[in-house]
């Protein structure tokens, strides 16, 4: 079982860009599909990006498609989310996660997640 911990998060202007990182302990990193969520207050935890344990297959919510990029390293066992032109509806706390598959991280079936790192966009 992997450990989740991630970083990043901050405040930025609307227009503005963010990169998110997570960090894995573990050794099964590469074996997990990965992704992103976030949740703002008083909403449920979204699903928006996710990326198969080879970085082959990719998945974006259609809210953050040709803004969001996910990618990892498994090398070096971490896993990111670049953000552009970020929008004041972007703000939520994102966490990170690991799972089998992209499908089942998009329908938010998840074998575990990290703590979470707040995104502010000001507008």
């Amino acid at each position: 079982q992997v450990q989740l911990v991630e970083s990043g998060g901050g405040l930025v202007q609307a227009g503005g860009s963010l990169r998110l990182s997570c960090a894995a302990s573990g050794r099964t990193f590469s074996s997990y599909a990965m992704g992103w969520f976030r949740q703002a207050p008083g909403v449920e935890r979204e699903f928006v990006a996710a990326l198969s344990w080879n970085g082959v297959v990719s998945q974006y919510a259609d809210s953050v498609k040709d803004r969001f990029t996910i990618s990892r390293d498994n090398g070096a066992n971490t896993v990111s989310l670049q953000m552009n032109s970020l929008k004041s509806e972007d703000t939520a706390v994102y966490y990170c996660a690991a799972g089998g598959d992209t499908n089942r991280l998009k329908k938010l079936i998840v074998a575990v997640w990290g703590q979470g790192t707040q995104v502010t966009v000001s507008s």
